[in-house]
Parts: C-alpha cells; sequence; structure tokens
C-alpha cells in the first residue's frame, strides 16, 4: 500500500492551467520560476527561457523551454523564446529543452495559443527577467498577437 502524504508535501498545478499537450493552436500554460526552484538542480531551464507548458493527471507540469543558448537575433526577445518552445510542444517535436517538473517549482503567469500569448501576471515575468539581467527581452505589453481570427 502507498504511503500517504500530508497536504505539505503534495503540490499540483492551478486551475488554470490546461491539462494534456495541446493540439496545434491549443492553450497552454506559460510559467516563470517560483521562490521555491533551484536552478543547480533544474540547470537546463536557463535565466530567461521562455518556459510553456501543461499539467500532467499526477499533479506535475511537462514544460518545453528555450534560452536562446545559440544567440540567434530572432529570439532575442523573450516572447519569440516561448513561441519556439511552444512551437516544439504542440508538434511533439525531439527535444533536450523538455522536463516533467514539480509544480511547486513554477508559477504560472499567463496562457499561450496560437493566436499569441496572454500575460495575466506581467509583473512576475519582468520581475524575474529582471533577475536574470534579461529585461531588455520583455514583452512591451500584456498581449502578444502573432495572429488575428
Amino acid at each position: 500500500m502507498s504511503e500517504e502524504k500530508s497536504i505539505t508535501e503534495v503540490s499540483t498545478y492551478s486551475k488554470d492551467t490546461p491539462v494534456g499537450r495541446p493540439d496545434t493552436d491549443g492553450r497552454a500554460g506559460v510559467f516563470v520560476p517560483s521562490a521555491l526552484f533551484e536552478p543547480s538542480t533544474n540547470a537546463a531551464i536557463r535565466s530567461g527561457s521562455g518556459i510553456v507548458g501543461f499539467g500532467n493527471p499526477d499533479g506535475s507540469l511537462t514544460v518545453y523551454f528555450e534560452a536562446n543558448r545559440f544567440d540567434e537575433t530572432g529570439l532575442h526577445k523573450w516572447e519569440h523564446k516561448a513561441r519556439k518552445a511552444y512551437d516544439r510542444m504542440v508538434m511533439a517535436a525531439p527535444t533536450v529543452s523538455k522536463a516533467r517538473i514539480d509544480a511547486r517549482y513554477l508559477d504560472q503567469v499567463g496562457i499561450i495559443d496560437g493566436m499569441g500569448i496572454h500575460l495575466k501576471q506581467p509583473d512576475r515575468l519582468t520581475q524575474w527577467l529582471d533577475v536574470c539581467n534579461k529585461l531588455d527581452t520583455a514583452p512591451a505589453a500584456p498581449i502578444t498577437l502573432w495572429k488575428t481570427r
């Protein structure tokens, strides 16, 4: 029989977090590291990354991320990094820029889909990019559209 966990040991994502891998143009969450995020144990997620993902039935998150580690000029802005990670996720493309992570280590700050990004907590993203010394990559507005209906 499995051991019961106390409520303080259980973590899960928010009710606003989409569950399951989205289809093309489907909704996914946009995340930034929480105060509990430990860079040494999550070294693959680099400073200033665009982090997108979805909830899993066990309460964890599957996230895809892009940090532009090869300094491509088209990926300088944060929203372009998030879009690249999103495209990889919906296409289920093979990548090493993917992780299954305990939900307590990330905070959801918005939603991304095939139309664009809607940040519900743009100040949290700005705060994280500032800590990473990547504030120049921040989006100009809380809503970024790349496609209109």
